[in-house]
């Protein structure tokens, strides 16, 4: 009776204009949706009108907040930790008095390295996650098919411990037990909190987006020393170092502000976040160098640290 009806497996009738049921298992979702950008900004500015008439306003899901919010994790993610990265590695030289040159060649090597293995390790850890997700969702339909009367028993004493009376409970898990991939899917988000990827997520994808961005924001502190020799042959370390800040503190800045349109804070306030996190680190990358460079004097009784 849990999944007999007029859904039967397969999904659910009647011309629904969500479709369930895809090969692997996930959940192909494409149907109109409220207007997200109109209705955030109807929520910052208390609007319940434009909050209507977002949605009233209806666009498919994967035609505009959707791309773009698959990927400003990866974005913003990768281009944090590649200019941090290299400012660390900046400031670190800085401090430990090495020559513009050793900057360039420690600083351009780790970033590709780093770039390549934020890259693979977003990819892989992608992959594994939805693995993961693949092989739950297979016990869980396991479940469902030799024993629907346990799963629904479960769905119902979730909604139940969250309010819902159980009478009420009943009748709405009976209801999605009658379509079986939709509840499955149901199932994966509310009793393991697993989000079913779709047949859109790329972990391919994922990762490249990561490496360029770790790439591309990594590059950035190192800019001055590459760019500033061009014009000014004579430049000193601290001219280089000093433009190396002021480069990396305006990339911070921008990233944070751009960071900004999918949060609630404001463009400046997250733009000052990124700056602080990114004056800290360089800070104690900066001291921590000058001490280690200190140390090695003592240790090696010579004035600068050489690197073979």
């Amino acid at each position: 009776e849990a999944n007999g009806g007029d859904g039967g497996g397969g999904g659910p009738s009647g011309g629904m204009a969500r479709s369930y049921g895809t090969g692997n298992g996930s959940s192909n979702v494409n149907v109109p949706q409220r207007d997200v950008r109109m209705a955030r900004e109807a929520y910052a500015v208390n609007d319940v009108d434009a909050s209507i008439q977002a949605h009233q306003r209806r666009a498919h899901a994967d035609e505009g907040h959707r791309e773009g919010g698959d990927v400003i994790k990866s974005i913003v993610y990768g281009g944090l930790d590649g200019v941090l990265t290299a400012f660390a590695i900046v400031s670190g030289a800085a401090g430990g008095s090495l020559s513009p040159t050793t900057v360039l060649v420690i600083g351009i090597s780790n970033i590709f390295a780093d770039a390549i293995s934020m890259g693979v390790g977003d990819t892989v850890s992608t992959f594994a996650y939805h693995e993961h997700v693949a092989q739950e969702r297979r016990r869980e339909v396991w479940e469902f098919e030799n024993y629907p009367e346990g799963e629904v028993s479960e769905m119902v004493d979730l909604y139940e411990q969250r309010g819902l009376p159980r009478e009420k409970a009943v009748e709405v898990v009976r209801t999605m037990s009658k379509y079986q991939e939709f509840f499955v899917d149901i199932m994966m988000c509310e009793e393991l909190q697993l989000k079913v990827p779709t047949e859109d997520d790329n972990p391919y994808k994922d990762g490249a987006v990561t490496f360029l961005s770790f790439l591309v924001f990594g590059m950035m502190p190192l800019l001055g020393y590459i760019i500033v020799p061009l014009a000014t042959p004579d430049a000193s370390s601290q001219v280089l170092f000093a433009t190396a800040c002021v480069m990396t503190l305006a990339v911070l800045f921008g990233l944070g502000s751009f960071k900004s349109r999918f949060s609630s804070h404001t463009w400046y306030h997250s733009g000052f976040e990124f700056l602080g996190l990114g004056g800290s680190v360089a800070a104690t990358s900066y001291f921590i160098g000058l001490l280690v460079h200190e140390l090695a004097k003592d240790y090696f009784g010579e004035e600068d640290v050489v690197i073979p």
